[in-house]
């Protein structure tokens, strides 16, 4: 059987004159103008001037004649080259007009015409009507037609009806078709057709095919591996096959094989266009390399292409990522040089500022300018940057306003304008604002769910934050890493050690167990909870450790007291060769000054910068300043603060305040009060800190006028609390508190402790009363401290095998200090307390501090 030629047919010829053409000729004869206005319509058709073309027609039909087809046809292909489709629809008004019979070749401009204007479905209904005119060329069009407005299964069907009239496709079917494809829903018909493809032979002959058959592959399956083949069995390749491969690259994950792809195409000869240049950029992007990015954009300003806006897009981004420093200098040289601007290059440099940190006050300005233009609209992308800026700048006044711009433009529910909303309120503190964002998205996706989850764990809510869990777990979509992350941070912060051994089983249900951010997230919320053993278990268990993963685990033996262990594996870290950061050395100083290890202090502090090239932030000098204050070198350390090659902030001057008032040097604690006051005149925490001083050695005139300056200004002293975790539930307890339900329990439980260490040689230290008051009174408050409170209560409700974990906001008291390891004991419990500086861990009548704390 012969095989039909795949070839385009060629140029119809004139059909013989019909009845109506015959009529048609007479009124040519009859007429003495008509061969003037044809020539000047031919003539105006050739030079492009078509609005006048169409004046020329509406004269002739005036005059009561009319062009031929062909004519009809040169003119409708001018308006289609030129895109003017409106004019090419009162052309096809004119032809009707005509009576003229059309033939295939106009019907399929016309076909084109209607599908290129968007208006399928007259495409359509020209299509069907065409009877036995149709032919190759009328299928192709009408294919195309379907895939150039999205409609794949349409752009499909119609390929199938053609093959089952007969009907063979050429290579224009074949790129429709297959573009049609080019989805992940309709890629699996899409290589059935590329089995004929390569049958025909066009994927060796034709560019175009090729170019399909290459985004198919890319988009459609994600596969880059066989899109390539598909490139490399081209006989032909051209600058739009080259651009297509490399932009491919770069969008999927292979920045590097699109440079190579680009350094090879120079070597075949080929002159790289605007849209090589952008995908060539935006792999330098992704791969953070400026030199190649400069060397590129050289190259486009001397190509003349440096102006094109699409290249400056790109390299707008390109600076914005790559800059040194997080520098938008270039960046913004760029964008103020572009001629024009688009949604696309507004919203480059906005998320540029953004994302370089530091930048968020410029990005909300071109936001602001942006709208101001009037002729560029935000679209979500700008939305979700700008709303990230307001976040962090933690202007709600702004990020309102913002939000209700989005909100008429439609785009508020949209989810990454959606999850921006949520983040932005839930930074702001407005979590039912963020809750309302998350409820209003159309469609919720994982990135939404995990928002609202963080949100809700970072303000404490850890029942809102497991009801989403279930419902994110309920819709199919499965809770990620980052969720669970977010979980235990907020189980972290609350202290409850329950709900995080809760969210790890759900996450070995999950199959997550060994995901390396949701193991350091394990280790932090263990170490933060208490359990130093099940955070140090976790940590072994690890698969691969990161130094975020050695952080962490440092960290929480430093908070444990256990200095040697904490130093012991940063020095495995380093023999691992990985390097530390910052938070690395804040977590080994931290070690040193909780065991008093004076001299390893000094050498870390030099060595972060020597060996690692880490500068001290303030962080790292009020770690030097608390170990020397806590080892009482009070001098030493005053001289250090005035050594430091910044001034020292309130931080640094409230450690140096708790350490005189646990030495009792008052007039060194009077210029550290002086100094916090001069920097942060409203701090409560200083006038609390010089009052519990002055107490301490009976200065109570003194006291009384601290307090009165206090309320003065009112001023008021953080509440000392406690709070323990009992069956999923917090209990939380203030000095001399007597609402709790078990109130006299816990009451009788201390009247029993008091008597029983007493036995084992405890004496109440009054000193820590600061109040002037009898001293049998001070010893009655000292036993309603709340920690000592939350530990009866731990001892009344909870089994004795388990430890329990007390945690404190403020220091914990000396007095209280001294009782708990008594009455671990006297009662031969293991007790946890947390204070805002570390873990005490009271075990027969020892601490874990050695107390030293």
């Amino acid at each position: 059987m012969l095989i039909p030629s795949l070839s385009l047919p060629a140029p119809a010829k004139f059909p013989p004159p019909s009845s109506s053409s015959s009529s048609f000729s007479l009124r040519h004869h009859q007429d003495p103008n008509f061969e003037p206005l044809h020539r000047r319509l031919i003539t105006q058709i050739n030079v492009g001037h078509l609005r006048n073309a169409i004046s020329t027609l509406d004269l002739m039909a005036l005059r009561g004649s009319h062009p031929d087809l062909p004519t009809y046809s040169l003119l409708l292909k001018s308006c289609l080259r030129s895109r003017n489709f409106h004019l090419g629809k009162l052309v096809h008004a004119r032809l009707t007009q005509s009576q003229l019979d059309p033939d295939s070749v106009i019907l399929n401009s016309l076909i084109s015409l209607y599908s290129k204007s968007g208006d399928f479905e007259k495409a359509r209904s020209i299509f069907q009507t065409m009877g036995e005119k149709r032919n190759l060329v009328s299928w192709s069009a009408m294919v195309s037609c379907f895939a150039n407005n999205g409609m794949s299964l349409e752009a499909v069907s119609a390929f199938v009806d053609m093959l089952e009239e007969g009907v063979y496709p050429n290579e224009f079917c074949f790129a429709s078709v297959v573009r049609a494809c080019s989805n992940s829903e309709h890629v699996g018909i899409g290589k059935v057709v590329f089995g004929s493809v390569i049958k025909t032979g066009y994927l060796e002959s034709d560019v175009c095919v090729g170019s399909s058959l290459i985004d198919m592959f890319a988009k459609g399956g994600g596969d880059l591996r066989d899109a390539y083949k598909v490139f490399e069995k081209m006989a032909e390749t051209d600058v739009v096959t080259w651009s297509l491969m490399i932009t491919r690259f770069a969008q999927m994950g292979d920045p590097r094989k699109a440079v190579e792809l680009y350094m090879d195409m120079l070597s075949n000869g080929l002159m790289p266009d605007q849209f090589t240049i952008s995908g060539v950029v935006s792999a330098c992007t992704k791969l953070g390399s400026l030199a190649l990015g400069q060397q590129l954009h050289s190259w486009a300003v001397r190509s003349r292409l440096g102006l094109d806006h699409c290249v400056g897009c790109c390299l707008v981004d390109m600076y914005a990522k790559c800059g040194g420093g997080g520098s938008m200098s270039d960046s913004r040289k760029v964008f103020d040089r572009m001629r024009e601007h688009s949604v696309m290059s507004w919203t480059a440099v906005i998320t540029g500022y953004v994302q370089s940190g530091g930048g968020d006050e410029e990005a909300v300005k071109l936001f602001v300018e942006m709208i101001s233009c009037g002729h560029v609209s935000p679209n979500h992308f700008t939305f979700a940057s700008v709303l990230k800026a307001c976040a962090n700048l933690s202007d709600l006044r702004k990020g309102e306003q913002v939000h209700s711009l989005a909100v008429k433009l439609g785009l508020a529910s949209v989810n990454c304008v959606g999850n921006s909303l949520i983040s932005m309120y839930a930074k702001s503190g407005q979590v039912e604002d963020a809750r309302k964002a998350f409820d209003l998205l159309y469609e919720k996706n994982l990135i939404s769910y995990n928002t609202i989850v963080d949100a809700y764990a970072k303000h404490l809510d850890t029942e809102e934050a497991f009801g989403l869990l279930h419902e994110v777990e309920n819709t199919g979509l499965g809770a990620s890493a980052f969720t669970f992350a977010s979980l235990l941070s907020g189980a972290a912060s609350l202290c409850a050690v329950d709900k995080g051994e809760q969210i790890h089983s759900r996450i070995i249900k999950s199959g997550f167990e060994s995901n390396q951010s949701i193991c350091n997230a394990l280790v932090s919320m263990y170490s933060r909870c208490g359990n130093i053993d099940a955070a140090f278990l976790v940590f072994n268990e690890m698969e691969d450790w990161n130094v975020i993963s050695w952080t962490s685990m440092i960290t929480g033996f430093a908070k444990h007291g256990y200095a040697a262990r904490a130093v012991g594996l940063f020095n495995q870290m380093l023999e691992a060769g990985l390097k530390p950061n910052e938070i690395t050395y804040i977590a080994v100083l931290s070690a040193c000054s909780h065991a008093g290890l004076i001299s390893e202090g000094w050498k870390h502090l030099k060595e972060m910068h020597q060996q690692h090239g880490l500068v001290p932030k303030m962080e790292h000098y009020a770690c030097m300043v608390d170990l020397l204050g806590r080892s009482g070198s009070l001098v030493e350390a005053i001289e250090f603060i005035n050594s430091m090659p910044f001034e020292a902030d309130a931080l640094i001057w409230r450690t140096f305040l708790g350490a005189c008032r646990v030495h009792g040097d008052i007039e060194l604690g009077k210029h550290a009060a002086k100094m916090i006051i001069k920097q942060s005149p409203h701090d409560s925490a200083a006038y609390s800190l010089l009052s519990n001083l002055y107490a301490s050695t009976g200065q109570w005139e003194e006291v009384a006028n601290i307090r009165k300056n206090m309320k003065e200004k009112a001023l008021v002293k953080e509440a000392g609390s406690s709070w323990i975790e009992v069956k999923n539930k917090m209990h939380k307890f203030h000095v001399g508190d007597t609402s709790h339900p078990k109130a006299r329990e816990i009451y009788d439980e201390l009247d029993q402790l008091g008597s029983k260490i007493k036995k084992l040689g405890y004496v109440p230290d009054t000193d820590f009363v600061l109040h002037e008051v009898e001293e049998e009174q001070k010893e009655y408050y000292l036993f309603q401290h709340s920690e000592k409170l939350a530990v009866a209560f731990g001892l009344i409700s909870t089994s004795k095998s388990k430890p329990i974990r007390v945690f404190k906001n403020l220091r914990v008291c000396g007095d209280c200090h001294t009782a708990l390891k008594y009455i671990s004991k006297a009662t031969g419990r293991e007790i946890v307390v947390r204070d805002s500086n570390r873990f005490h861990q009271f075990k027969d009548g020892t601490c874990s501090c050695n107390d030293y704390w």
